[in-house]
């Protein structure tokens, strides 16, 4: 087997820009971030795109100016990707084990997760990741890998997320047209963990908050795999948005004013505090009190929050918090978001920021950075672990999952 290349690229394909970094790996087996590059995203509405030229025009963009930092060249990358056409659900499947010394195989396991996985799919849907949740062998639940145990009933619990299949080849078609191969399409939440969550947090359960441009993505980690996942069309630039209309202010104005002086929650403003508003086709600025720009931000950041809240609420997982909430992603950095996503939820709150990474990281330090590190730490570790199997060449849960994905993704 051939020794893993030495460069990963990431490729966050967001509402509001494209990001791509570049990490190299060190002799002791980390990875060090050498190169970074990003471009506007105007092909992108809402986390789909919308005009392929220049979403191809932006990753180029991206990518002189990561290969350019680096010093290499880059053919291959982990894609990130999210979109309101993301759908998540938590399926179960149930065998038999009917020999006699009732040993559960590799060929139980595989039918487990076939059955686990065979929800019936629209046809223009296609199964993006296929997470083991646990095995239950004979009602003695939480475990991890069945095999060689024996009982008489195998059960299998499997967290599904699936995409159109539309604008899954969209967005390889994009990259390819960028002169890159797509080595996986990651679900972004499920990235953006592996570099802003411990994981004693996924073990207690923690809410990952991605707050993009056009849509929120979250995730929830109980007792260290993920139990909910979803899209919220819902994002930053809805709060410029709402800005620009209420106040009549061009939407450049409208994104100043929320970046530098927006505020979520109404209790964080004093009533003396008021800010320059300029008019739409360059008539007079007038002044407005900071608690009127609240007004109109706070009721938006509320409907967000909420949904995610009553989301979790109709899973029966809103006490589940013990690990607190994450928030990232550009559209998180508002200030009091964290304090209301406090009141809303009922426990603690921090920003996430890219962990586990060397080289460039004062660069990528910012929020806006953490999908596409947690893209290059996914990619470590799906190639390390490639490694191993590759290395031992026994039965593997994880990589099983990973081919009767491949295989349903054919079906559908």
């Amino acid at each position: 087997m051939p020794k893993p290349h030495p460069y990963l690229a990431a490729i966050d394909v967001g509402s509001s820009k494209i990001g791509i970094l570049i990490g190299q790996r060190t002799e002791e087996g980390a990875l060090e971030v050498v190169g970074k590059g990003s471009a506007p995203a105007r092909g992108s509405r809402k986390g789909n795109i919308v005009n392929v030229e220049s979403t191809v025009d932006a990753l180029k963009r991206a990518a002189e100016e990561a290969e350019v930092m680096a010093g290499v060249e880059i053919s291959r990358a982990y894609v990130g990707v999210a979109g309101s056409d993301i759908r998540s659900v938590n399926s179960k499947g149930m065998v038999s084990v009917a020999r006699r010394d009732r040993e559960i195989t590799e060929q139980d396991i595989s039918r487990v997760l076939e059955a686990a996985q065979s929800a019936a799919l629209p046809s223009d849907r296609e199964i993006l990741h296929a997470i083991v949740r646990e095995f239950v062998v004979d009602e003695q639940e939480g475990i991890a890998d069945p095999l060689g145990m024996q009982g008489s009933r195998l059960e299998a619990a499997v967290h599904l997320v699936t995409g159109n299949q539309t604008r899954s080849k969209t967005v390889l078609t994009c990259i390819n047209r960028a002169g890159i191969e797509a080595v996986e399409m990651v679900f972004e939440p499920l990235a953006t963990a592996e570099a802003v969550i411990t994981h004693d947090e996924r073990e207690l359960g923690v809410l990952l908050v991605d707050v993009g441009g056009g849509t929120t993505e979250y995730a929830l980690f109980i007792e260290g795999e993920v139990l909910i996942s979803a899209v919220l069309p819902i994002g930053s630039s809805h709060f410029t948005n709402d800005i620009a209309m209420v106040l009549r202010t061009p939407f450049a104005e409208a994104e100043r004013l929320k970046v530098q002086h927006g505020c979520c929650l109404d209790g964080l403003l004093s009533d003396k505090e008021g800010v320059s508003v300029p008019a739409v086709a360059g008539g007079a600025a007038k002044v407005v009190p900071k608690r009127e720009l609240c007004e109109i931000m706070e009721p938006r950041a509320e409907e967000l929050l909420t949904l995610i809240r009553q989301d979790l609420d109709r899973n029966g997982a809103v006490d589940c918090l013990r690990g607190g909430v994450v928030l990232t992603g550009g559209g998180a950095q508002l200030d009091g978001l964290p304090e209301l996503a406090e009141q809303i939820f009922n426990c603690s709150v921090r920003y996430g920021l890219p962990q586990g990474l060397g080289g460039l990281v004062d660069v990528i330090s910012s929020p806006t950075w953490c999908t596409a590190s947690g893209l290059l730490l996914y990619g470590r570790v799906a190639e390390e672990e490639l490694q191993r199997t590759s290395r031992r060449s026994p039965f593997n849960v994880r990589r099983m999952v990973g081919n009767l994905r491949s295989m349903f993704a054919d079906l559908v």
